[in-house]
């Protein structure tokens, strides 16, 4: 009898709330897996599905946002051992589906926060709220692969960003497996793309595409790649965040600096009236 051959699973993109195969048709083998290898064409389709999801999200009540960042840690929560069996730490897993938790906790609170009344001198209003930056292109770290990740992508969308991920080349199916998640939980298609293979390919082409408005540069570890993608992103003004590696302690307190990183902030004046 001869020995069976065992189907080998492949993980697909994550463009616009679907699983398509990148369009070059191109894969590369992790862990026993076929993964995708993303193009130009993949990060720009990417980019449009992201585009297209602004205005819902960023419209929802930060209630419904938070709702739903919940519901991931919910479903994560639920495949908790599928994660450890694809090598992620159970401490690391745990701290993921708290992080989660953690930002869906700050989704109604930060305008409290971050913005209110200002004191001004005149019969006048001045208010300051925080808004979205709009679509953020974000390069999610080489390890923890699934915290970093959770860590990159939560404080983007809580705030009605949208994003799209280069996931590390290295360590790509905790990112792929993430979508399968984000996929079940409610949240709305392209508030979060992922795209696997070639940093070098992907993401030049979101530093320098005119509609990302922002750019987390968190995973490049390269200096002067780091340095070129920033000239990139200056054509269009783009916010740029780039911490250095030894801020990166992802199990510690993650503050508010991401999340207000990738916010503007919108000032009125109104007359206080007789």
């Amino acid at each position: 009898m001869s020995e069976r051959v065992a189907v080998r699973k492949t993980y697909k993109l994550f463009i616009g709330g679907k699983f398509p195969r990148s369009e070059s048709g191109r894969s590369y083998l992790v862990q026993d897996s076929n993964v995708s290898l993303a193009s130009r064409k993949d990060a720009r389709d990417a980019v449009v599905a992201a585009r297209a999801a602004v205005k819902g999200w960023a419209g929802a009540t930060a209630y419904n946002r938070g709702q739903i960042l919940y519901r991931v840690a919910e479903m994560l929560e639920g495949r908790r051992d599928q994660f450890v069996a694809l090598g992620a730490s159970a401490d690391e897993v745990d701290a993921a589906i708290d992080r989660w938790v953690w930002y869906a906790g700050w989704s109604d609170k930060l305008p409290q926060v971050y913005g209110g009344a200002n004191p001004v001198a005149g019969p006048y209003f001045n208010l300051s709220a925080p808004e979205p930056t709009g679509v953020v292109a974000v390069v999610a770290p080489e390890s923890p692969a699934l915290l970093g990740l959770v860590s990159v992508i939560a404080p983007a969308i809580v705030t009605g960003n949208t994003v799209v991920v280069a996931a590390s080349p290295s360590a790509p199916l905790a990112a792929v497996t993430l979508a399968e998640v984000l996929a079940t939980s409610d949240l709305p298609g392209g508030v979060v793309n992922i795209l696997t293979g070639r940093l070098s390919e992907t993401v030049p082409t979101l530093a320098s595409h005119m509609d990302v408005n922002a750019i987390d540069l968190t995973g490049v570890a390269d200096a002067d790649l780091a340095a070129e993608l920033e000239v990139k992103a200056a054509e269009n003004l783009k916010r740029v965040l780039r911490p250095a590696p030894a801020d990166n302690d992802w199990y510690a307190d993650p503050g508010i600096t991401r999340m207000t990183t990738l916010l503007e902030t919108k000032t009125v004046w109104h007359p206080k009236g007789v």
